[in-house]
Formats: structure tokens, C-alpha cells, sequence
């Protein structure tokens, strides 16, 4: 009886669970058989850290659990898994585009001197001819380099993230000082 409470219980914090409350770790990219297996796209950095018994998909703008009976990581930002219940490919097809998260709890430690590029989300841009252009929103990786995209009064500047054009990162204050191309913002304010 006590078990049976106990798992009730889990699972109905589980159900309760908010995207505020979570990371987003990627999505189910497609289908594989007719098993229900599904191929997983993750666009979260150290994915091989992560701790996957459980993964929650973003279903109707509601996070809802699933757990993970088997999953296979690969190298290239994939893995194969299989979700108990999902015994069907017309289960698994669903599934398929929906957003995955983990609860925060759940996020890996990294070492405070390990910096990347995608930490730099959240930080103010301050151009040194043009002052503060606006928050970064997005940092993409491309085959050649780091794009950043800022939100520039509703429009969307986009620049790469080189050490040339890299002044200063100022951590403490989110603020990324940089020299922009000339032309570029102006591109932009037009």
C-alpha cells in the first residue's frame, strides 16, 4: 500500500511539472520501425550527460512524462529509444516534432571556467560606435562558426561570434562588448 502511495504521488508531481520548471534538451525527430521506436535530436550541448529514465514532451503546451524502457546514444546529437506504452509505430508517430525537457533538477554541473558561446544568451550587446543594440536570444552553431542573434527593437541582427569582433565579456553584468562590422547594424536599423 505504502508503495502504491508513493507512486501515485510521483506521478501526479510528474504530471504537474511546467516548462518553467524544465530545460529543453531537443525533440523526437522521427520515427524508426513499426515497434514505436523514435530517433531523439538533442540540441542541448552535453546531452551524453544527461540522465534520461524519464523524458517529458511538450504535448498541447503541457509537459507530459514518458518513460524510457531503452535508449541508444550516438555521437552525431541522436539516439534511438523506445518509451514504455509506445509499442506501436502509430504510438510513435505522435510523438514525432514534440519538444523534449528535463526538470531542472536534472541539469548537469559544468565547471565555472567552462565558457561557450551559448552562454552568452541573456547577455546585453553594447557595439562600440552604437552603444547597446539589444539582449543575444540565440546562439546558433554553423559548420564555420557561432552566429549570435539579437534582438535589435523587434528586428533580428545576426553576427558571428569571431574574436575579432569579440571586445569584451563582461559575465557578472551579461554584457558582450563588441565591434561590429561597419555597415552592419545600419543594414538592420533600415
Amino acid at each position: 500500500m505504502e508503495v502504491l502511495f508513493y507512486n501515485l504521488y510521483f506521478c501526479a508531481l510528474l504530471d504537474n511539472m511546467t516548462i518553467d520548471e524544465s530545460f529543453y534538451i531537443g525533440y523526437v525527430s522521427k520515427t524508426r520501425g513499426l515497434k514505436g521506436e523514435v530517433q531523439l535530436f538533442f540540441e542541448f550541448e552535453d546531452y551524453e550527460e544527461l540522465e534520461l529514465e524519464i523524458i517529458f514532451l511538450e504535448v498541447n503546451k503541457k509537459l507530459v512524462p514518458y518513460f524510457v524502457d531503452q535508449i541508444k546514444l550516438h555521437n552525431n546529437s541522436t539516439a534511438y529509444a523506445n518509451f514504455e506504452d509506445v509499442d506501436h509505430i502509430d504510438k510513435a508517430k505522435v510523438l514525432v516534432r514534440k519538444k523534449m525537457y528535463l526538470p531542472n533538477d536534472k541539469m548537469p554541473e559544468r565547471d565555472p571556467d567552462d565558457f561557450r558561446y551559448t552562454d552568452l544568451i541573456g547577455y546585453l550587446v553594447i557595439d562600440e560606435e552604437y552603444g547597446e543594440l539589444g539582449e543575444i536570444i540565440n546562439v546558433q552553431e554553423m559548420p564555420q562558426q557561432f552566429i549570435a542573434t539579437v534582438d535589435m527593437d523587434g528586428k533580428e541582427l545576426m553576427f558571428p561570434l569571431s574574436e575579432d569582433l569579440i571586445l569584451g565579456i563582461d559575465a557578472e553584468e551579461e554584457l558582450l562588448e563588441v565591434e561590429l562590422p561597419e555597415g552592419l547594424v545600419d543594414l538592420y536599423k533600415e
